[in-house]
């Protein structure tokens, strides 16, 4: 998982060789990875909003209760894990059009690995900060696009042509299903779950 990790951040070319091949030898080989990594933004957000809290005034800070920062934690990972499928299944359904036979778990696979940025850009959530979390999605946003890109034609062994014109489809597909699934669950947790603030 770590091999994989640093050739992604530095050889991406190479770590998308090797991950195909271990999805074919040991289906869900993407588990572990994605179980673990969609942690971090989860855990970092917990500690922001309970323990750093948010300025929405100078001089005032803002947190939430544990209860409620444990509810946006665990929103926030199951949001990722459900995310993760949804996407993975678009991307399978997409295949045929491509003449790609990738199977349900590949990929699967293939997003866990490639949203990877998004993951380690959830490291932002400790000091929670509208500016520093849009900065963060942006860089994490243009890696995770040139993975995509990269990628997808070797992952799926197509030409650059085909590969080029799935991954646009996928990046589209990608971008209404993120904001859709994050918009969803920040409304469910302020509406439904009705977080309580603590103020000083």
């Amino acid at each position: 998982m770590k091999a994989h990790f640093m050739k992604l951040m530095t050889h991406p070319d190479y770590a998308w060789v090797d991950i195909r091949s271990e999805e074919e030898r040991q289906p869900r080989h993407y588990l572990p990875h994605l179980l673990l990594w969609a942690l971090l933004p989860a855990v970092c957000l917990f500690i922001g909003v309970t323990w750093t809290g948010w300025s929405l005034a100078a001089g005032e800070r803002v947190r939430v209760s544990v209860a409620s920062g444990l509810q946006l934690g665990v929103l926030l990972y199951v949001t990722l894990l459900l995310g993760t499928l949804i996407m993975g299944a678009f991307i399978r359904w997409m295949s045929r059009t491509f003449d790609a036979r990738p199977t349900l778990n590949q990929c699967i696979g293939f997003v866990a690995y490639t949203t990877t940025p998004y993951f380690l850009a959830g490291i932002t959530g400790l000091y929670p900060s509208r500016w520093l979390a849009v900065a963060a999605l942006i860089v994490a946003g243009a890696y995770a696009t040139y993975l995509l890109f990269v990628g997808l034609p070797k992952f799926m062994r197509l030409t650059q042509d085909k590969g080029f014109l799935y991954a646009a489809s996928v990046w589209g597909v990608g971008l209404l299903v993120l904001v859709t699934i994050l918009v969803s669950m920040i409304l469910f947790w302020f509406n439904t779950l009705q977080p309580e603030y603590l103020r000083p």
